[in-house]
């Protein structure tokens, strides 16, 4: 079919009455579709264009990749893509929905919601809370298990790819001094050549899958039954097959980005929480990395093409330019323990303290709390049995922290452990795992009065902590012998907490060095 053909299907795709309603049809506009919005429907037509990573230059090519739009996206949001429709011309020249006349083209039809609960739309109005990024990470995680893994070629070779596209990119923009974009390629072959050997054996652990690709806010939205992502890359599988990580990497680079560093590192923890994939932690930067990059070259693309008449987009380039070459600034291994008695404000300090730790996204934050429950296999908010926190169980739950926090650290990660901590082995097993590393321990622990730790536990709703004020009572009956971690009263507010933690992480540093 020709333009003209087109034309006619989004004049027809236009007006309420094609689809037998009256009113307002909404248009938005991409550089690959448009999308109709009438009553509780969305219909998605593809645009007749050629380009070098999409082509839907032809009827046929169009209908293969709207079924393949359904296919793909149903994965995950089943009840959101309903099934494609025909737009076909009738023998008096009208053109009309799934007639027996000649195809003319063809729509992907979706159920709608309102655009202003897409994730980027939610930020802005301050409507994302740190349980609906929780829950966002859940689905990811979810979606990453069952997404078909793919062996064609090598992960490093994966990523190299994508760094080549990203010089190609560079290259024809002019927002950029040409020593600055050498100067980010140089430091991206550095990193890629550091990665490559963790990149290609996640490769043949099936870490790399037919993934979203394009995981950012805007692909995004709250629905009655939860968050839910869609539109994902339908139209180029090679884009799309990504290193499990990498596709995640994108919402974690357009949250903090955005300011949003503290729902970053919250997607991230509780995502390597449900996969247990603390190898991959390293590569999150680099990852992020990749992606700025990618926003910094399309959004100069953009301006070579049509302009930057108030200069926001060149900000907009200049930002993820800057935040590529800081991403790719080595980390500073870091372990910082948060123990304490039950009440005593632990997963307050930690989550706080987390997001402002080591590069984006922030310090893996290891919990025993959360490990305990994932070891026998329930949620978060329900309680385990008494067997579980027999000593033995206990001793398999610090064991699996420090072993975790060994490989954050290996890989120049910063890590927070928050945990009671009330005996002596525990404290000097999780004090070995930095002096092993060659690298400055910072323990605290937190401190309050009786009453006051009784007050909060009675006055906490059901979470990741079963702890009640019988098991306080026992915790402070206990002798916890010689305490040699620094101790600090939570008394003062979280934000000063935080800023005393941080300082005393900075002098165990220096005093290290």
């Amino acid at each position: 079919m020709d333009i003209h053909d087109q034309s006619a299907a989004i004049e027809f795709l236009s007006r309420a009455e094609s689809y037998g309603f009256s009113g307002q049809v909404e248009v938005i506009e991409t550089h690959i579709s448009f999308v109709f919005l009438i009553d509780g429907r969305a219909f998605k037509l593809k645009r007749a264009v050629k380009l070098p990573y999409v082509d839907f230059s032809t009827y046929d090519l169009r209908l293969y990749y709207c079924q393949r739009e359904v296919e793909l996206n149903g994965r995950a949001t089943p009840d959101l893509y309903l099934g494609i429709r025909r737009i076909t011309r009738e023998a008096d020249g009208r053109l009309a929905f799934d007639g027996t006349g000649d195809p003319v083209d063809v729509i992907v039809e979706m159920t709608r919601f309102a655009q202003h609960d897409l994730f980027d739309r939610m930020a802005q109005k301050g409507r994302l809370t740190t349980r609906i990024m929780e829950e966002t990470a859940g689905l990811v995680a979810s979606f990453h298990v069952k997404a078909p893994v793919v062996h064609a070629g090598s992960g490093s070779g994966n990523l190299a790819g994508v760094l080549d596209i990203n010089e190609a990119g560079f290259a024809t923009s002019h927002i950029f001094p040409p020593e600055e974009i050498a100067r980010l390629a140089k430091a991206f072959r550095a990193a890629w050549q550091g990665h490559a050997s963790l990149m290609d054996s996640r490769e043949e652990q099936d870490k790399v899958r037919l993934c979203h690709g394009d995981l950012h806010l805007r692909n995004l939205f709250m629905s009655a039954a939860g968050p839910r992502m869609f539109d994902c890359i339908d139209f180029n599988d090679q884009i799309a097959t990504v290193d499990v990580l990498y596709d995640l990497a994108f919402l974690l680079m357009d949250l903090w980005h955005r300011g949003f560093s503290d729902f970053a590192n919250i997607v991230m923890n509780r995502y390597l929480d449900r996969t247990g994939d603390e190898e991959g932690y390293a590569l999150l930067p680099f990852f992020m990395a990749v992606r700025a990059a990618v926003r910094a070259h399309v959004t100069g693309t953009q301006i070579e093409e049509a302009g930057d008449a108030d200069g926001s987009l060149t900000k907009s380039a200049r930002g993820y330019f800057d935040f590529a070459a800081e991403l790719l600034k080595p980390g500073i291994p870091r372990l910082i323990a948060i123990g304490g008695l039950s009440g005593s404000g632990k997963s307050t300090l930690a989550d706080a303290l987390a997001p402002r730790l080591g590069t984006a996204p922030g310090a893996r934050l290891l919990e025993s709390d959360r490990l305990r429950k994932a070891m026998f296999g329930i949620a978060v908010d329900e309680r385990l049995p008494v067997e579980a926190y027999r000593p033995e169980v206990s001793q398999k739950v610090y064991d699996s922290l420090a072993t975790r926090a060994a490989k954050i650290i290996a890989g120049n990660g910063a890590v927070v452990v928050d945990a009671v901590f009330d005996r002596p082995e525990e404290r000097r097993h999780i004090e070995a795992v930095a002096a092993e590393a060659g690298i400055a321990f910072t323990g605290i622990w937190l401190e309050a009065d009786a009453e006051t730790l009784k007050a909060r536990i009675a006055a906490r709703p059901q979470g990741q902590s079963d702890a009640t004020t019988d098991i306080l009572e026992r915790q402070l009956a206990k002798n916890i012998g010689e305490m040699n971690w620094i101790r600090l009263a939570t008394t003062v507010p979280t934000p000063e907490l935080v800023e005393r933690v941080l300082a005393l992480a900075a002098k165990s540093e220096s005093v290290c060095a």
